[in-house]
């Protein structure tokens, strides 16, 4: 492989332009036709294969008018007031007549003062008053698809709220208007200013710093064109995007890093600027590749999983780091070659260390040779505070919880008023594949719902049917709305589900089934499917990484060291996550809640491949100086000589790219960034940088070697470019021969 990549960065170092042109023109041609085509993400989450998916597909085949208005812009306006809502009944007045002005509303005539309704219906009037007349509700619902609602509209409506919040009147909103995202750009422009901050310092160049920035927005924007290109064929959830922004960011930049660095390294040495590539690409590059592969396996293998949006999001991310590895290896030769003798100037001269020395004293040197002559103290240090950070994983919560921080407020109204689950209904569905009347069965389900507890609207509780002439006469399907008391993510509401889905054997004994669907219970029955797939998840990763690590490292023990260090760095992570975004320690969150479901294994599955990422680009390099003569002791030291710098320089643009995503209004997108982020800081920093290379240490020889058994089957990758090491230098410039590991191969 590595002479394969030598040959590959030389050609794209000699033909640079057609190399830029040909990324210049796939950019434009992807980018032209998302503009043709217009493609949209969807909102909605589907769930095939489960009883919700199953009810959410009757409900869009016999009911296609209540999908409709599921789709559709629904939002509810709460007014409260502490000295009852009939104080306030003209304010109300006001605030109501200015609602009706909203664009598109379906009927402005149901846009009505919570009062006048309670006075005219009085059967209504728990649907709409609440905590004995100190809370009111107003629905809104508008005839826009819940993904065509824009920024604007949201700001409309917040303002019109903010002028009538006044005399002790309070006034707040929930659902699809106020669920609408500024559109991104604040993290990701963060991100970049910080990485090309940290490049600078790590090469002490500013040409340099700014290489790895264009491979990573053009890598980035490709990827992101190709995942809304894909929307115009396939349904892709808009939730998708932020992972695949993340993780697209950052693997760009630190690929892009590594391979610029080692070039370098490269020009150092001496041979022309050609051959300098190719060996910068065949050596590094081979680590490019063997991390992206690893990486790209974590995430393409949440496919597993078989929830649509956890696949998105996974060959979304595989996506981008397959672009990102194809740009260090091709676009970095390229622009290097167009900027030329260029690449490292202006030099900064006050930044120590930029350029690598075989003599000088760095601080990772420093500490190698530290970790190296004391490794049991840093082990046991290292993995003790890994310890004490997991420790509030025990209060873990797992939930599926999507509201955004603004919609608190009116989430307390309502949960005050009504009761938390009236914009999450379960939607019951009962159907005779006979096409038998379901009249009866229907309304013994009827019931039976409203002897259950957490019912929230058991005095309006009814059923629609599918009849033609008159709904509820000769109809083989029925939908049955029930508005639980409880949050969409509370406990309670996923024991109300259940107990439901109790009463199918009631229901099949009168020939009908019974399936219970919408957004509450997809919700619900997502996290279960979460917890099924964890187990078989792990294996498929955490198998197929190990073995690809055998065969780039020709270890047993160093694969085997990276892979106990990582679920010391992920349960540390989850407990942190836990602290700050279940608990709210530290007072960071405003409203805490339980942690998104899809986290822990999506999680688990990005880290993991970013953790072997460093364990790549770290350890291979100290074998390499071990395979070319080095003591063990010495090969640590050299490995943090020639990649500490980059590699710290590569986990602060990791950390930073991910911790900016926590000013993203998404609840979601926060959550996802502040985990990553940690993860990385503790993976980086004490499992890659000294746990590892501790326990390393301590191993000495044995940590080099394979079974002769397993070493005569495992293919022999060359990660460290060995084929390729002294191609175009003098002879008299060559390594010395590099000898064969010894170990556990006697």
């Amino acid at each position: 492989m590595a002479s394969f990549l030598f040959r590959v960065g030389r050609f794209s170092f000699r033909h640079k332009w057609w190399v830029i042109a040909v990324w210049l023109l796939a950019a434009l041609t992807v980018s032209g036709l998302v503009g043709a085509l217009s493609p949209k993400f969807a909102k909605d989450f589907s769930l095939p294969g489960t009883d919700s998916g199953t009810a959410t597909s009757q409900v869009e085949e016999y009911f296609p008018d209540v999908m409709k208005q599921q789709s559709q812009a629904s939002t509810s306006v709460l007014v409260a007031a502490d000295d009852g809502l009939a104080a306030h009944s003209a304010q109300i007045d006001a605030l109501v007549s200015d609602l009706q002005k909203l664009p598109e509303l379906t009927d402005a005539a149901t846009v009505v003062n919570p009062l006048t309704v309670a006075r005219a219906q009085p059967a209504l009037a728990s649907s709409v008053v609440g905590d004995d007349g100190k809370v009111g509700l107003i629905q809104i619902r508008q005839n826009v698809e819940i993904m065509d609602l824009t920024v604007d509209q949201k700001e409309e409506l917040t303002e019109l709220l903010a002028d009538h919040r006044a005399g002790g009147l309070q006034v707040e909103a929930t659902g699809s208007l106020m669920q609408v995202m500024e559109a991104g750009g604040t993290a990701e422009l963060i991100g970049f200013a910080v990485a090309f901050v940290v490049m600078i310092v790590a090469f002490g160049a500013i040409v340099a710093a700014f290489i790895p920035l264009v491979t990573g927005l053009v890598g980035v924007m490709l990827t992101i064109m190709l995942l809304t290109l894909s929307a115009e064929f396939l349904s892709i959830n808009e939730t998708a995007t932020g992972i695949v922004t993340m993780l697209g960011i950052a693997v760009s930049i630190d690929y892009a890093l590594f391979i610029v660095s080692r070039f370098r390294t490269e020009r150092r040495r001496g041979g022309s600027p050609a051959d300098a590539i190719g060996r910068a690409v065949g050596t590094a590059g081979s680590a490019v590749v063997f991390a992206g592969l690893t990486v790209i396996i974590a995430v393409a293998a949440l496919m597993v999983i078989g929830i649509p949006l956890i696949t998105q999001m996974g060959m979304g991310a595989a996506v981008a780091v397959a672009v990102a590895v194809l740009a260090a290896l091709t676009l970095i030769p390229a622009l290097l070659g167009a900027v030329g003798r260029f690449a490292f100037l202006p030099r900064i001269p006050w930044i120590k260390h930029a350029e690598e020395s075989d003599t000088a004293d760095t601080l990772g040197v420093k500490v190698g040779r530290t970790v190296v002559k004391r490794p049991l103290p840093f082990i046991i240090a290292g993995l003790a505070v890994l310890v004490m950070a997991a420790i509030p994983m025990t209060k873990l919560e797992l939930g599926m919880s999507l509201t955004s921080d603004d919609e608190a407020p009116a989430q307390s109204l309502l949960q005050r008023g009504f009761g938390e689950g009236i914009n999450g209904p379960l939607l019951v569905v009962l159907h005779d594949d006979d096409g038998g009347d379901i009249s009866g069965v229907a309304e013994r389900t009827v019931a039976h719902i409203k002897t259950l507890d957490d019912v929230a609207n058991t005095t309006t509780l009814t059923w629609i049917g599918n009849g033609q002439a008159r709904p509820n006469v000769g109809a083989d399907t029925a939908l049955i709305s029930v508005t639980p008391t409880s949050a969409p993510s509370d406990g309670a509401t996923h024991d109300l589900m259940e107990e439901i889905r109790a009463y199918t054997s009631t229901a099949e004994a009168a020939g009908a089934q019974l399936h219970v669907g919408g957004q509450t219970a997809i919700m619900s029955d997502l996290s279960a499917k979460l917890d099924k797939a964890l187990i078989p998840y792990l294996v498929v990763v955490v198998g197929l990484a190990f073995l690809i690590m055998i065969g780039v490292f020709r270890s047993i023990w160093v694969p085997l060291i990276g892979t106990v260090g990582f679920i010391f760095s992920v349960l540390a992570t989850f407990g942190v996550t836990v602290a700050i975004f279940q608990e709210g320690t530290f007072g960071l969150i405003d409203n805490p809640k339980p942690i998104l479901s899809f986290l822990p294994i999506f999680l688990i599955g990005v880290v993991f491949g970013l953790a072997m990422d460093y364990q790549v680009f770290l350890v291979t390099r100290m074998r390499e100086e071990y395979i070319h003569g080095m003591s063990a002791k010495d090969a640590i030291v050299a490995g943090y000589r020639h990649g500490a710098r980059v590699v710290t320089s590569a986990a602060i643009i990791m950390i930073s790219v991910f911790a900016a995503f926590m000013l993203s209004p998404d609840t979601t997108a926060k959550m996802l960034g502040f985990s990553l982020a940690v993860a990385i800081l503790f993976d980086a920093f004490i499992i890659r940088m000294l746990v590892v290379p501790a326990i390393i240490a301590l191993l000495g020889d044995r940590a080099w070697g394979l079974p002769k058994w397993l070493d005569r089957v495992v293919v022999n990758f060359d990660i460290e470019g060995g084929a390729v090491r002294d191609r175009g230098l003098p002879a008299s410039d060559h390594e010395s021969t590099p000898r064969e590991p010894v170990g556990s191969t006697s």
